[in-house]
């Protein structure tokens, strides 16, 4: 049910983010610049280190899918009735499906430059390739094409005043995330990170954006307030969801379950809101052992690991953040549960699967 919601529009999705960029390079009115371009194909999928066509998985294009799915439950403006017809009323949003991906890679790209990462998805990153200087210029243009992207709903009938508050909440999502990173970066060097205060910094870098494209979608479906009000509380309770199942899996997942490396957040000294929780709740004998382990420069053997792991245990934060991700699961259920229904079939489908959405997040996997 999951792969299907998620999976249901990702042909609209890629054929517009590739006539955007498209849109771009032959904008640019030279062929010099081919290469440019050529970088932000790379880093979606298209086409391999030499610009040769390629296809390989670079993520699920969640947040594109949650602005169509948050169209559609809000009545997709009327033009769809049918769930098994056509999926020309989908045109109406597509600009702005493709803009919120723009949006979100160009973070990416970005992250991948703070953070050091020579590998994401299996391949070689943007900066890793080409250097630091073309990866951070290849990003910045990916920012500035999300937003000339989304202008593109002026054309497919979207009223100006529609079109401005879609930028308004663009811009104020772009913001929100820059100084939510702000606060990750500035968490790396200090010891008195909060439970509270890891919290607010996701509900920022994660949750933003996904609040955004659920607001966006809402409000290129319906001129209903309401409507719009509770599509965006979706959105921002899913995203924190999503960034709580992640620390989970950075933790206790194995290799087995999702390819992920066993305690692949301990290894890397990730402050993740397990640690963070640990950390709160230790004895002073192992909130000292958990400081010196995370401050230490040498790599991290696996008895200190395992030293970390009993110590989780022992604070019970592996509990503590199963039940957190169910409450934020269960206000994401509250918010689809309070959205006005109309008589669409299409609403109807949308709804249930964003429903399935918070199932696939909420489910036990671990």
């Amino acid at each position: 049910m999951i792969q299907s919601a998620l999976q249901r529009h990702q042909r609209e999705i890629d054929r517009a983010l590739r006539d955007a960029i498209a849109g771009a390079a032959t904008g640019s009115g030279t062929g010099d610049t081919a290469p440019y371009y050529g970088q932000m194909q790379y880093h979606l999928g298209w086409v391999d280190a030499n610009f040769m066509p390629a296809s390989r998985k670079t993520g699920k294009r969640l947040r594109p899918t949650l602005l169509l799915l948050a169209y559609e439950a809000a009545g997709a403006w009327g033009l769809a009735d049918d769930p098994s017809g056509d999926s020309s009323y989908l045109e109406r949003a597509l600009p702005a499906a493709a803009a919120i991906e723009l949006t979100h890679n160009f973070t990416l790209i970005h992250d991948d430059i703070v953070d050091g990462d020579a590998v994401r998805h299996h391949q070689a990153t943007l900066w890793k390739l080409w250097g630091i200087p073309q990866a951070i210029n290849t990003g910045d243009g990916m920012f500035v094409l999300a937003r000339l992207t989304l202008w593109g709903v002026l054309d497919k009938g979207v009223e100006p005043a529609i079109a401005a508050r879609l930028g308004a909440v663009l811009d104020r999502a772009c913001l929100v995330i820059a100084d939510g990173q702000y606060l990750d970066i500035s968490f790396e060097q200090r010891q008195d990170i909060s439970v509270a205060m890891y919290l607010d910094m996701i509900s920022r870098k994660t949750a933003a954006l996904m609040s955004g494209a659920t607001e966006m979608g809402a409000l290129l479906g319906t001129r209903n307030e309401e409507t719009i009000a509770r599509l965006r509380d979706f959105g921002h309770a899913v995203g924190i969801a999503f960034q709580v199942r992640d620390d989970l899996l950075g933790v206790w997942a194995t290799t087995a379950e999702l390819g992920k490396t066993p305690a692949g957040d301990i290894y890397r000294r990730k402050k993740s809101l397990p640690v963070l929780h640990a950390l709160e709740h230790a004895n002073s004998h192992d909130r000292q052992a958990l400081k010196e382990i995370y401050q230490q420069e040498a790599p991290l053997q696996a008895e200190q690991v395992k030293e970390v792991l009993a110590i989780m245990e022992r604070t019970q934060s592996r509990t503590y953040c199963r039940d957190f991700l169910a409450q934020q699961c269960q206000q994401a259920y509250t918010a689809l549960a309070s959205v006005p229904r109309n008589s669409s079939p299409v609403s109807a489908r949308a709804l249930d699967d964003m429903k399935s959405l918070v199932h696939f997040v909420a489910e036990e996997i671990l």
